[in-house]
């Protein structure tokens, strides 16, 4: 084979793409065992994801958080850690979001809006601390801590929405944030917001601060080797806990997102485990920057439009998450690369020979 088309087989945006049509296939397949039309699922998926005001704000929506939560995890992951506990960022900056935004109503807009974003961020930020520092200073695994960590959080958002700060409803909420400070929904009737604005200018800052400064060169020194890091002057645990608070502080404005642009108030157990997604979506593409708005968008658009596909052909929207987990098995398996490397080994063989 060609060495030009070996090379594009080993390119990892092709390899993402071949796992989507791969995962996309067994799905039609599966239709197809369940007495369906796989083209016709497929087009009333894709109907419900991106036609129509409500289709597409609703897979934007779904959109937003998922991009910022794979933005938080791919980031720690610049100096190989691995931050599980984005969820708990992300409620917890929905929480102090809410508070903030109905006891400090008496604030005007602009400084009302920016109180809640620095409480958002240092609370998301201060809450991830605590696993870099157990980490970078006394080597505790930051998955098991950032794991547990999660359900303290949660478990705290869940007393306060309860108790506290309840709205003393039917259902555990607080009150609603003050109007003047809700992010507009531009495509009603869905709930997407302006938050995709703030989303993409974080992204942004985050590549120039990665690619284009010493911060960045620091954080990429530490993710490739801490003693190195250390030998040649950059202090790799000061660096590990705050590349961790940085992406602390993404889960929290995730966390405003929500309750600022989606909800106006903040929902007991509102988050449908939008990290964890987000982490998977960052892990599928190894964490490539470029890569993530594409996989985020796929994923937001399997989400929002399964439950179309289900109302006009009856195929369960569970099916949907069937071919993404599908598309994580095939995407950690790296099938076109190792089948590029055979090929290239193959080759090497034949020339020695």
């Amino acid at each position: 084979m060609n060495n030009k088309y070996i090379k594009l087989l080993s390119n990892k945006y092709i390899n993402v793409l071949f796992t989507i049509i791969i995962s996309m296939f067994i799905g039609a397949v599966i239709i197809l065992m369940m007495g369906h039309n796989p083209i016709n699922a497929y087009i009333q998926l894709f109907r419900a994801s991106f036609i129509g005001k409500l289709n597409l704000g609703t897979t934007l929506e779904k959109f937003v958080p998922l991009f910022l939560t794979a933005l938080a995890f791919a980031v720690s992951s610049k100096v190989g850690i691995f931050n599980v506990g984005v969820e708990g960022e992300l409620y917890l900056g929905a929480i102090v979001t809410a508070w903030t935004g109905v006891y400090f109503s008496f604030l005007p807009f602009p400084l009302h809006f920016l109180v809640c974003v620095i409480l958002a961020v240092i609370v998301g930020s201060a809450w991830a601390s605590i696993p870099a520092i157990l980490k970078a200073y006394w080597k505790v695994n930051e998955i098991c801590v950032t794991i547990l960590m999660n359900y303290v959080a949660i478990y705290i958002t869940s007393y306060l929405v309860n108790g506290p700060l309840s709205a003393k409803t039917g259902v555990a909420r607080t009150l609603d944030v003050a109007k003047d400070i809700t992010l507009f929904q531009f495509m009603r009737p869905s709930r997407a917001n302006l938050g995709i604005i703030i989303a993409i200018l974080i992204a942004i800052l985050i590549f120039f601060i990665l690619n284009k400064t010493t911060l960045g060169y620091r954080i990429k020194t530490v993710g490739l080797n801490e003693m190195h890091a250390d030998y040649v002057g950059i202090d790799s645990k000061k660096t590990i806990v705050f590349t961790m608070m940085f992406s602390g502080a993404i889960g929290g404005i995730a966390g405003l997102i929500e309750v600022l642009g989606v909800y106006g108030y903040f929902l007991d157990n509102f988050s449908a485990s939008l990290a964890f997604d987000g982490m998977l979506a960052a892990l599928i593409v190894k964490n490539d920057l470029k890569m993530l708005p594409f996989i985020s968008i796929f994923l937001a658009a399997l989400k929002s439009g399964a439950l179309g596909m289900e109302r006009y052909t009856g195929i369960p929207k569970s099916l949907v998450d069937t071919i993404i987990a599908v598309f994580i098995i095939f995407a950690t398996m790296e099938i076109l690369v190792s089948f590029a490397d055979k090929i290239k080994n193959k080759k090497a063989k034949k020339l020695e020979a």
